[in-house]
């Protein structure tokens, strides 16, 4: 996120707003949690969640994933295609728009990855999140995290805001209660870089959820 919010009352030209400001020199990076949890999972199909930059798409890229990445900004997909083909990723990389409040990619897959899918805008998560879970393919993992806590440069300073726990966003999902593992629902910190080099400690909300075999 930047400092100052782009003043948009629809979500699509928002997040345009905050995809096209962005500086295209440095390529993207992948989210910490995302690479620590996925570093030794086995690769297959893999699907990114508000993918922006493209960061996440990429890493899993170069770790033999196939990924299909999706965002509600043309820009953004627009660039992590051209981004793809330029490291010779084109081939493993997918990116498709979405407003996920409307559609959802198709396919089956072997991860479902939503990081930091939060957003000033209306948006039914927890149906996407539960659409997500099922498109999994049995001993496959949904990984979602989540802010946990307000970062000083975030736009979003709300200090009183409540961030659902993983077990809330667990049990926020329509899935019923077998045929799932909680590999993992933990609110680990770690030290963040904001977008102009200061540092602070976040908290993450960390949920793993695996389809039964």
């Amino acid at each position: 996120m930047t400092s100052t919010p782009p003043e948009h009352d629809d979500p699509v030209d928002f997040w345009e707003a905050v995809y096209a400001g962005r500086d295209r020199g440095a390529e993207p990076r992948v989210n910490a949690r995302l690479a620590e949890i996925a570093a030794d999972l086995p690769p297959g199909d893999a699907l990114d969640l508000g993918c922006g930059p493209g960061g996440d798409a990429l890493w899993l890229a170069r770790h033999g994933w196939r990924v299909t990445a999706v965002d509600i900004s043309a820009t953004a997909t627009g660039r992590l295609t051209a981004l793809a083909a330029g490291l010779g990723l084109a081939d493993r990389v997918r990116a498709e728009r979405h407003d996920l409040a409307e559609t959802f990619p198709d396919g089956r897959f072997d991860l479902v990855s939503a990081q930091y899918l939060q957003t000033p805008f209306d948006l039914p998560r927890d149906r996407v999140l539960t659409t997500a879970a099922r498109a999994l393919r049995p001993g496959g993992r949904l990984i979602v995290v989540d802010h946990g806590s307000v970062a000083p440069w975030s736009w979003f300073q709300d200090r009183d805001v409540h961030f659902p726990t993983p077990q809330e966003i667990r049990d926020g999902l329509d899935l019923g209660p077998d045929g799932w593992t909680v590999e993992r629902a933990e609110t680990p910190r770690r030290t963040a870089t904001g977008p102009g080099g200061q540092t602070a400690e976040v908290v993450d909300h960390v949920l793993v959820l695996r389809r039964d075999p």
